[in-house]
């Protein structure tokens, strides 16, 4: 009998079509990409048309091997991976490989894995599409050029390894930006007159200070709040107008990608990194017990709000069961769509809104459940009416100079609500029955203090807003963008907001000096205009590539030789003195972080960490030097003040005893090869354990296991946790 070859992405995917699919078919996964650019050369030929070089992956030669020898056995090849750019370059890349004396290769494309959307891109399949190809291949040549060749400039002017992305930067920039605001942010006083007024009966309510002779009150110092609050406690109060309105709040869109990781990341705290890793799961399958593996939620890298007529038909239905018809909204709703738009998929949404987050909680973990939730909420709330809130406000004279305001509003009409809740429950305020006229008295009235404050750091939601605000990037760079930069210690993340790192000032400043141009933000924006262009088939890749390649290449030209008066620029001059020969240590950088050297350098190789007290008092046991701590790839460590004549080296630990029952190691603080800390035992690789979070020597009070383990969140703030048991100790 002969098969169809259906070649996806992964193999999460390849189990779920497995399913619809059936007999006659094949399923198999390529494991994402299976050609690149060469790793350790430029791989492009500038001259002639920034022609670039496509070498198979190292690891994947098996993965083609094996698809080759289905392809072989195949009547007919279905190319089925995502319906992005990255995805129609994928497809490109496994037919490229594959013999030309090949079946017919074909393309389908489908916004959810469900039976029904298979079977119509089966019924409808497609060539590849080349202008998606060259957008991403544009993108790929651009991001390349820029690593080949402004990379190196901060080898020579830093250290050997960082690395300058074309769009990464420009989120670097914006990073630093708001740095740079908040500390230069003056902070301005202003006053505020509240108070609480009650009725004849005894009623009680607030109000604030609203205008002072018909303006809007200014009051910048105390002495005015007191001279007002004077006046404003010996004049009448009467109540001068009442006014009642319902107000409409409208449900926000269901989910685009942007979206998607915002909420994501301020109702669950998820990463926007850890949010897409979930919506791929989602989207690709989960086995749901007897049914199988089951894509969840439809294609997860979008910009378009759009939901297709049976997923809004499903959605009205399901809610006019559940919530009533009058909570359902009486026509279909079209949504304000972002200028960079590309309106080319649907929203996301769940496959099947029937399937209740509630039913399927057993199948999932537990962040799986959460996401999945939020996406289902969120479509279904999009579908609903407006919540509906009834007003009242209140105006109160005091003598002929002051207007005081009182508000207060209640829910009339849940609506949307019902399906998604607010993240957090509003306090409802109502107010007493007043009529115009009616005499008020004053309960309590004082003055505040309060100061302007600068603009927030940005979190990883609020960046992602300003990038797509800006046209920055695209749905499936946002995470990558933010990933990337914390990754390279170019921004750290602190109790949920961004800030960046000395390093990442310090690359900023050098790329801002040195390459303004082609890292300001309305260029990076034309050129993802222009990469849109090349997918509608409006410009040639090539010449897109040109027309960044030529600032990119006048900036070189203009920094050519100077690289040694840059390095000098951000070597900072300490007080510290050098021990072997008396002059003043500089402040330098390597790929384990900043560190003092000698300005003297080849000929004193004297150099000194940076970490407070360096010194231990001990001497080296094989040559009888100063041991100090240094710090490696892997975190710190202990070694003779003599290296490299000698070569002594003993690892730090934390003074906590291995917790795994017979070993005899001690807890250590290590780095992965991307530079995030962990904690292992000093017995590696004999003792395998492991840990992201920091052990204490702490026992637990509740069960007596012998650590507990720091943990910090925004909720809780720095607590300590048991492994074991769960039980929680507050800091």
């Amino acid at each position: 009998m002969e098969q169809v070859l259906v070649v996806v992405e992964s193999p999460a995917k390849a189990r779920t079509i497995k399913k619809y699919l059936g007999d006659g078919y094949k399923v198999k996964a390529s494991i994402g990409h299976i050609r690149d650019l060469p790793k350790r050369e430029l791989g492009i030929d500038v001259e002639h048309g920034f022609t670039p070089t496509f070498v198979t992956i190292r690891g994947k030669s098996k993965v083609i091997n094996d698809l080759r020898k289905e392809v072989k056995r195949s009547s007919e090849i279905l190319l089925a991976t995502d319906m992005d750019r990255e995805g129609e370059a994928i497809a490109w890349h496994l037919q490229e490989v594959f013999d030309e004396a090949s079946p017919p290769i074909k393309r389908i494309i489908f916004n959810e894995i469900t039976k029904k959307a298979l079977q119509e891109a089966i019924a409808h399949p497609l060539d590849i599409d080349m202008n998606k190809v060259n957008a991403q291949l544009a993108r790929r040549v651009l991001d390349r050029l820029v690593g080949y060749k402004v990379s190196p400039v901060l080898w020579k002017i830093f250290y050997k390894g960082l690395s300058a992305g074309r769009v990464q930067s420009v989120g670097l920039r914006l990073v630093n930006e708001r740095e740079e605001e908040i500390r230069s942010f003056v902070p301005k006083e202003y006053w505020t007159i509240e108070g609480r007024l009650a009725k004849e009966k005894g009623e009680e309510f607030e109000a604030r200070l609203f205008k002072v002779d018909d303006r809007k009150p200014d009051i910048a110092t105390e002495a005015e709040a007191k001279q007002l609050l004077a006046e404003i406690r010996k004049a009448p109060l009467a109540v001068d107008a009442v006014r009642h309105k319902d107000k409409k709040r409208n449900p926000q869109p269901p989910f685009i990608t942007s979206t998607m990781q915002r909420d994501a990341a301020s109702r669950l705290g998820f990463s926007a990194k850890k949010t897409m890793v979930i919506a791929q799961q989602l989207y690709e399958g989960v086995v749901l017990g007897d049914e199988g593996s089951v894509g969840l939620i439809s294609y997860m890298r979008t910009d378009s709000t759009r939901v297709s007529d049976e997923a809004y038909r499903q959605g009205c239905s399901y809610i006019e069961t559940h919530y009533g018809k009058e909570t359902c909204f009486k026509g279909k709703r079209s949504f304000k769509k972002a200028k960079s738009s590309q309106d080319a998929h649907e929203a996301i949404r769940p496959t099947d809104c029937h399937r209740e987050p509630s039913s399927i909680r057993r199948f999932l973990n537990k962040d799986q459940l959460a996401l999945y939730e939020l996406v289902w909420r969120r479509f279904l709330a999009s579908l609903a009416a407006p919540a509906v809130y009834e007003t009242k406000e209140v105006d109160i004279s005091a003598g002929t100079r002051f207007l005081l305001r009182a508000g207060g509003r209640k829910i009339k009409f849940a609506g949307f609500l019902q399906i998604l809740p607010d993240k957090k429950s509003e306090k409802e305020v109502w107010l007493p029955e007043l009529e115009k006229g009616d005499p008020l008295s004053i309960i309590h009235i004082d003055s505040s203090q309060h100061f302007t404050e600068p603009p927030p750091r940005y979190t990883e939601a609020s960046l992602i807003k300003e990038l797509e605000d800006k046209g920055i990037g695209r749905p499936s760079t946002y995470a990558n963008i933010i990933s990337i930069i914390q990754t390279r210690d170019y921004v750290k993340k602190e109790r949920g907001t961004l800030y960046p790192t000395e390093l990442g000032e310090k690359v900023w400043n050098t790329l801002a000096q040195l390459f303004r141009d082609i890292f300001e933000i309305d260029f990076t924006v034309r050129m993802e205009s222009e990469l849109d262009k090349v997918e509608e088939a409006q410009e040639d890749w090539r010449d897109v590539v040109t027309f960044f390649y030529k600032p990119l290449m006048a900036d070189l030209e203009q920094i050519k030789g100077k690289h040694t008066r840059f390095k000098q620029l951000i070597q900072e001059e300490t007080e510290e003195i050098c021990e072997n020969c008396g002059k003043k240590l500089v402040k330098k950088w390597s790929r384990n972080g900043p560190f003092l050297a000698c300005p003297g350098f080849p000929e004193c190789r004297y150099t000194r960490s940076l970490e407070g007290d360096d010194q231990i008092d001990r001497q080296c046991p094989q040559c009888g030097g100063r041991l100090t701590y240094r710090r490696g790839r892997f975190g710190r460590f202990i070694a003779c003040q003599n290296y490299p004549t000698c070569k002594f080296t003993e690892t730090v630990t934390l003074g906590v005893p291995c917790p795994v029952e017979g070993c005899d190691g001690e807890i250590i603080e290590r780095r992965t090869k991307r530079g995030k800390i962990f904690y292992g035992c000093s017995r590696y690789p004999k003792c395998s354990y492991a840990s992201w979070d920091k052990p204490t020597s702490q026992r637990c009070p509740e069960c007596g296991t012998t650590y507990l383990v720091e943990k910090e969140s925004k909720k809780k703030g720095h607590y300590l946790k048991c492994t074991h048991c769960k039980f929680e100790v507050t800091l």
